[in-house]
């Protein structure tokens, strides 16, 4: 009989028996009943003990009571890395008072970080807080179809996971390659200031790799990339660029699917003070290696937000920004507005726009100018707040979205025209939101309007919210004829700032894929080649190793343009140059070889010009007999 059939004869539950740890469970135990000894009520002194006692040795469980077993459970849901880092550290021979005072100190340490300028806030958390349990798009789903249609009849996840680690933010599937370590590895670069940096780092063999895929990549063949694939299941840019190409080729759910395999290599590499949701650790844009992590986690959640899960790409984007808050590289100050109001986050928008309007200016990105208008709108809407409530929202709501209409008004003509509603005629006849608002904006502000068109005209479709808009336009054209400060406030702004866009816009918009606002790129960014594994690199990246040079081949092109200069210049190589020592002969000879070409080519216009072609006999007879042509 198992082991397990046993306990249950018995009427023990697993995990409920007592469990005996020798030396350490009864130095627990005396600690717990002698009152002179330090109070184990405090659980951080509980936690702090446990450690001291077992670091270094090998247990397994701890003999607590229910309550306290619970609780050490809880604190190590919720503990800062920070904080679980300094607990190892302590030492054995510190007196209690010191201990109280040092973890007191770790406490408030903490909540200082919450409650820095990037997480502030009024409930102690940060707005771009992120919780382990909406990473996950089940979650999501299951609050909205219920957990028996989203599981099913599947198994318990445990028995699914044989192969596979446990992750929070993907579920690896069983038909992927067993995973093996690939070369990738997380490090701590430092920590200054509460904030942890770490950096990716790739082994020798995983650079060899990098480097036959960059030959793959200017083959332009994806088949080369596909059997890279094969012999390293897990190469990071392999899957990003095949999620592409799938993507292209209309097979969203291979796409999708390549896109968390790399999620998954990327977690498994985790260092281990590396948290997802502390806010507190910081990844470096500039490294090559980070940045695939930032476009892996973009890409799905932009998967997640296609697939009808809002709420969990919301989490992803909060998750994107607490990595990098100053920067910002991917822009998701532009998206996570978008995001928050399909998902009816809409107190987090506000809590973000109230926070971060001091040092960010959050007001002057079209976004969060309308975008906060519209959550107060809505919320003056709810059923369920009071009617005082209801009324404060509804002046807010008015009040911002009039001003967001005055510092912006070259947005409302394109937003109407894509919710396809024509403008009332004094609205159309008059000047201010004219034709002219359009045209004397700047080539960056019209990039920053046409993207948020582009990306939230459906969620101003709705009748009530057009109605309001039209009541606040009609205002805002009161406010124009009366000479409103405000409006003359806006056309400076509007001509002092907005004068060119940062290149995260730039890098922004290229993955955004919105038509409306990919016309508005500047041409240094449209014309230079595109790698769907690294969208418009910084200039100033770091890079930790350089692809080696290719072995230039010597004078092997048998072109017609390179065999005719090769005839005039026997030392010409159209793929390597002339050598050194050769150079000046080159130099004499192109010399004088360029007015010979320049007479040449004279003489072959003047023969093109001159060519006439003859005209073919006509056939006068044509019923002639053919027996006289024989």
């Amino acid at each position: 009989m198992s082991s397990r059939a046993l306990r249950r004869l018995k009427g023990k539950q697993r995990g409920q028996e007592a469990l005996d740890l020798g030396d350490l469970g009864e130095e627990l135990g005396q600690a717990k009943k002698n009152k002179t000894q330090k109070n184990l009520s405090n659980i951080y002194e509980l936690v702090r003990f446990i450690f001291v006692k077992i670091r270094g040795r090998f247990a397994r469980h701890v003999n607590l009571s229910a309550k306290q077993y619970a609780e050490v459970l809880y604190l190590m849901a919720t503990v800062s890395s920070k904080q679980w880092w300094s607990l190892l550290c302590l030492k054995e021979d510190v007196a209690d008072d010191d201990i109280d005072a040092l973890l007191k100190t770790i406490e408030d340490t903490n909540g200082q970080t919450l409650q820095s300028e990037h997480s502030g806030g009024s409930d102690g958390r940060s707005p771009i807080y992120v919780e382990h349990r909406n990473l996950n798009p089940e979650t999501e789903l299951k609050r909205y179809f219920g957990a028996r249609a989203v599981l099913g009849d599947q198994r318990p996840r445990q028995r699914q996971r044989q192969y596979h680690r446990t992750t929070w933010m993907t579920v690896p599937k069983e038909p992927w390659p067993r995973f093996s370590r690939p070369g990738i590895s997380m490090s701590l670069v430092q920590s200054k200031e509460g904030l942890h940096y770490f950096t990716f780092e790739h082994s020798r063999d995983y650079q060899q790799v990098q480097f036959k895929f960059m030959d793959a990549v200017d083959s332009m063949n994806n088949n080369n990339i596909l059997t890279l694939l094969l012999t390293n299941p897990y190469h990071i840019d392999s899957l990003l660029q095949l999620s592409d190409v799938c993507r292209i080729h209309e097979d969203p759910e291979m796409a999708r699917e390549l896109i968390e395999r790399a999620l998954y290599s990327f977690e498994c590499s985790f260092h281990p003070l590396f948290s997802l949701t502390s806010g507190t650790c910081r990844l470096d844009f500039l490294r090559p290696e980070n940045r695939a992590f930032y476009l892996a986690l973009y890409k799905h959640m932009m998967f997640l937000e296609n697939r009808g899960c809002p709420r969990t790409a919301l989490e992803y984007c909060k998750l994107i920004l607490s990595l990098d808050p100053e920067s910002d590289p991917f822009c998701m100050l532009l998206l996570i507005d978008f995001l928050a109001l399909r998902s009816r986050e809409y107190h987090s928008i506000i809590r973000l726009y109230q926070d971060w309007e001091e040092h960010r200016n959050l007001s002057q990105l079209p976004n969060f100018a309308f975008s906060a208008a519209l959550c107060h709108f809505h919320l003056s809407q709810e059923d369920e707040t009071k009617q005082e409530e209801r009324e404060k929202h509804r002046q807010s709501a008015d009040r911002l979205l009039q001003h967001a209409l005055i510092m912006f008004p070259g947005l409302l003509t394109p937003l109407l025209d894509l919710c396809t509603v024509q403008p009332d005629a004094a609205v159309a006849a008059h000047a201010f939101f004219g034709p002219k608002s359009q045209i004397g904006q700047s080539p960056a502000l019209a990039e920053l309007t046409s993207l948020y068109v582009g990306r939230t005209h459906l969620l101003w479709r709705e009748g009530g919210v057009l109605l309001w808009l039209e009541e606040c336009v009609k205002e805002v054209l009161l406010r124009v004829d009366a000479k409103d400060p405000l409006v003359e406030d806006g056309l400076n702004k509007r001509k002092q700032r907005y004068q060119s866009a940062p290149r995260a816009i730039h890098r922004h918009v290229l993955l955004s894929e919105i038509k409306e606002a990919t016309s508005f790129l500047p041409l240094d960014v449209t014309t230079q080649p595109g790698m769907g594994f690294d969208p418009l690199p910084p200039l100033d990246s770091v890079t930790s190793y350089t692809r080696p040079e290719r072995p230039q081949v010597g004078a092997t092109d048998t072109s017609t343009l390179s065999l005719f200069f090769r005839s005039l210049l026997p030392s010409f190589n159209l793929q390597g140059g002339p050598r050194p020592e050769e150079e000046q002969e080159v130099a004499q000879a192109g010399r004088e070889l360029y007015p010979e070409v320049n007479r040449l080519m004279v003489a072959m216009r003047d023969v093109l010009a001159n060519i006439q072609f003859q005209e073919p006999p006509r056939d006068d007879h044509p019923d002639r007999d053919e027996e006289e042509w024989n």
